[in-house]
């Protein structure tokens, strides 16, 4: 069995944090060729490149990103060790990386998130937002704890990951108050030729809007479309159309965006997963937000 070699890790931690050799040789009082040849050893240990150069700054590659982060972890427990053999309070909190599809509506990510912050111990949350194949990869290395999406592990994707159904809701159209007056009346078939704002194309909201859409026959004028949601809200607050959001969040969404309801769509249904690696659902912060999202936000 080949040991991964903690001198050669310890290097190329404060290199990656220093972001150079010439820093991280003064910080470790050692001399540079010294330090390049621990970070050589540890690439032809791992048989990965895990620095790019870019001018004077080493910038790390995606599997030294990886690296990094473990390291980071290793490092951060070998001073909780000391703390504790010190008899010191460590204080330190669980560390709960997440994952959040870019689709995924920012007030969602919030209020599926929030009871995880809850907790009777510390928990320390990174949150990464990013297409969801780049967080499935991410998340079959063990970088991240979960991802947050609005579609479950598609087929097509080479991963071993579970999909947890967190709970669903039907859509609402939103916007400011001259607009909600105007198309309140008769929805949804006041929708036909007014202002909107849409989720991109291929996106799973979008298909479902369109296909209720075309089964009402109806052709409102779209005026903008958007991979971010909390970028549409924003021109839906400036007045530029009308706009879907989850009813579930109803209330944050008018008072964020100081916009008012103009109807429900009960026909357009949107969908959010917690994606793990693991079958049972363990991490007492995951736990923590299915929980909540099953019995409070969807339920």
């Amino acid at each position: 069995m080949e040991w991964l070699n903690y001198h050669h890790l310890l290097y190329f931690w404060v290199v990656a944090r220093e972001g150079s050799v010439t820093k991280a040789s003064e910080q470790l009082r050692l001399a540079q060729p010294t330090v390049s040849g621990q970070l050589k050893a540890l690439e032809d240990s791992l048989g990965e490149k895990l620095f790019v150069r870019t001018g004077r700054r080493l910038l790390l590659t995606d599997v030294g990103r990886v690296v990094f982060r473990y390291a980071d972890e290793i490092f951060s427990l070998g001073r909780e060790l000391q703390d504790a053999l010190a008899d010191r309070p460590t204080g330190r909190p669980v560390r709960f990386s997440v994952g959040i599809a870019d689709v995924v509506p920012k007030l969602v990510a919030y209020r599926l998130l929030l009871p995880a912050l809850s907790l009777p111990e510390p928990v320390h949350v990174v949150c990464r937002e990013d297409k969801p194949d780049r967080l499935l990869a991410e998340l079959a290395v063990h970088a991240l704890d979960l991802v947050l999406s609005d579609a479950p592990v598609p087929p097509t994707v080479k991963v071993r990951a579970y999909s947890h159904l967190l709970g669903e809701t039907e859509i609402a159209f939103f916007g400011t108050e001259a607009l909600a007056a105007a198309h309140r009346r008769g929805f949804p078939g006041s929708l036909a030729g007014a202002p909107v704002l849409l989720p991109t194309e291929g996106t799973a909201l979008r298909r479902s809007i369109d296909q209720w859409l075309e089964q009402q026959g109806l052709r409102p004028q779209v005026v903008g479309e958007f991979e971010d949601s909390a970028l549409l809200g924003v021109f839906g607050q400036a007045g530029k159309g009308l706009f879907p959001a989850p009813a579930a969040i109803e209330a944050e969404v008018r008072a964020q965006h100081e916009v008012r309801l103009v109807g429900r769509v009960e026909a357009v249904r949107e969908r959010f997963y917690a994606i793990s690696a693991e079958r049972r659902l363990k991490h007492p912060a995951v736990v923590a937000i299915s929980e909540a999202a099953r019995g409070k936000l969807f339920g």
